[in-house]
């Protein structure tokens, strides 16, 4: 038997592919309600990165920003705006005007792990529209040559063997990779020492040199490539491409849950849902094209577009997940 609402909200959502591929294929633009009057976008759009320059947030940021500059017909240009974790780009998103000229890579620091951390000046709950999720992140967990480790496991071990002895090293304090060692730490009952740098661009240096004895970092698959480390395990789902000799996380034996994470795409609350459904829709088309996802990948990206409404409850169910690790691991930021 045919469920009405499934039937009900399938022909919602080919209503509202509709309405976004004829504003494609017109002008290029929303029309938007009557408050506004005008077409979107009718000047530059900013993409703003809470990131500095040269990371996977900004490869990809830059990739969505020149495609849907393509289809849009008009400007898309990114600005970074790095500092507090995250915090400084999102927060100046929060307070910009709602009228979809400025846009946010929402980055799941800032609404999962912040939130954990400090007391925030914008609303990490409703304080956005929220377009879509759009991708994922790759860390490659990867030991410094020389450790005599060539899986997980075998490290794991080795660390139960020293315990206290062994180093991670990670961008800084709560960040991915400090929050990912942690949770190896957690879910093995191993000891390791953190060891916070100042971004992922100093742990290539670091684990060369032999300062560190283990990351969980996207800089690891270009490192792992170049013989510089040995690449132990993909800390995700399924393989990297690039690594295809390289197990993923569930295939190394070791149980260790990963909660939800990635980058959307948001505007300050208040921004005109057409407007919010349109890029939505933009985001959906861009992150299926072959050549984007091959750009991605490069970054350690990984294009995994989701609507809305889910990739808001992945970032509740890692908000709560994310506190109890941040409470039992004793993380805190300082200032």
């Amino acid at each position: 038997m045919t469920d009405p609402l499934n039937t009900a909200a399938s022909a919602a959502v080919v209503r509202r592919r509709r309405f976004v591929a004829a504003g494609i294929a017109g002008l290029g633009g929303a029309v938007l309600p009557a408050r506004a009057q005008t077409r979107w976008p009718d000047r530059p759009v900013r993409l703003v990165v809470p990131f500095p320059p040269g990371g996977n947030s900004d490869a990809l940021g830059r990739v969505v920003a020149e495609r849907m500059r393509d289809l849009l017909g008009h400007g898309v240009v990114v600005e970074n705006r790095p500092g507090g974790t995250t915090q400084v780009g999102t927060e100046f998103v929060a307070r910009a005007e709602p009228d979809g000229h400025t846009m946010l890579l929402a980055a799941a620091t800032s609404f999962t792990v912040l939130p954990n951390l400090r007391k925030l000046p914008y609303d990490h709950e409703s304080g956005f529209e929220i377009a879509a999720g759009i991708a994922d992140y790759v860390a490659i967990v990867t030991a410094r040559n020389g450790l005599g480790v060539k899986t997980l496991p075998e490290f794991v071990a080795l660390a139960r063997r020293q315990p206290g002895k062994l180093t991670w090293g990670s961008a800084g304090v709560a960040s991915a990779g400090h929050l990912y060692g942690e949770i190896v730490k957690q879910q093995t009952g191993i000891d390791l020492l953190h060891v916070p740098f100042k971004g992922s661009a100093d742990l290539i240096a670091a684990l060369g040199g032999g300062q560190v004895d283990l990351i969980i970092d996207g800089v690891g698959l270009g490192m792992a490539r170049n013989g510089q480390a040995t690449a132990l395990a993909a800390f995700f789902g399924r393989r990297h491409p690039d690594l295809p000799d390289v197990p993923a996380l569930p295939e190394t034996g070791l149980r260790i849950d990963l909660p939800a994470g990635g980058w959307g795409l948001a505007f300050p609350r208040g921004t005109p849902r057409a407007i919010v459904d349109q890029v939505g829709s933009l985001a959906e088309r861009i992150m299926a094209e072959p050549e984007t996802r091959a750009r991605l990948l490069k970054a350690s990206v990984v294009a995994d577009w989701s609507p809305a409404a889910d990739y808001r409850r992945g970032l509740a169910q890692a908000r709560t997940y994310y506190g109890a690790l941040i409470k039992a691991a004793g993380i805190r930021l300082e200032g």
